[in-house]
């Protein structure tokens, strides 16, 4: 049986999410800047959240995932199917972000994937890994994401210049 969240408790996962996120992305690169584009019609479709202007001319587009609960099951979740109901592509599959950053709420931990060189890997070996369904309820409409469980130990062996680990300490703000 899937799980089900309401949207206010996934809205705010994705906040916490979005602000480790950015906190790690200026650590990563002292002075830079961390543009916030969800909201933005120009890059929701794209699947970018964020936009980091590194300062040097250089600026990435950042997907962030956050998850409540994955680290300590040792997994991500790599979102294939957003809404079954309106057979809507997950953003693992059509993200154009440069990264994906990938935050584990429950130990603080964000680990950036490069995410092109994962999908490459990933995607044919898709049949490989189990799928997950969640529900997200958002007022009277319930809709179904499908994901595959990933456990990190893969990833890390197949691609491991493609991954950057971090964490927070439990008591920074965030």
């Amino acid at each position: 049986m899937p799980r089900a969240y309401s949207m206010s408790g996934v809205m705010g996962a994705a906040d916490r999410a979005v602000r480790l996120a950015t906190d790690f992305l200026t650590l990563k690169a002292p002075g830079s800047l961390v543009h916030d584009v969800q909201e933005d019609p120009r890059f929701q479709h794209r699947g970018v959240d964020l936009l980091w202007d590194q300062g040097d001319g250089k600026v990435l587009g950042v997907e962030v995932k956050g998850d409540r609960q994955g680290r300590r099951r040792g997994n991500y979740f790599f979102e294939l199917i957003s809404n079954a109901e309106k057979d809507a592509p997950g953003c693992f599959l059509y993200s154009t972000a440069d990264l994906l950053l990938y935050v584990f709420l429950d130990v603080r931990e964000v680990h950036c994937l490069e995410l092109k060189a994962v999908r490459d890997w990933f995607v044919p070996r898709t049949k490989d890994y189990p799928l997950k369904a969640t529900k997200t309820r958002t007022g009277a409409v319930l809709y179904t994401t499908v994901g595959a469980i990933v456990p990190l130990g893969d990833v890390k062996a197949a691609v491991p210049q493609a991954l950057t680990v971090h964490r927070f300490a439990l008591s920074t703000p965030g």
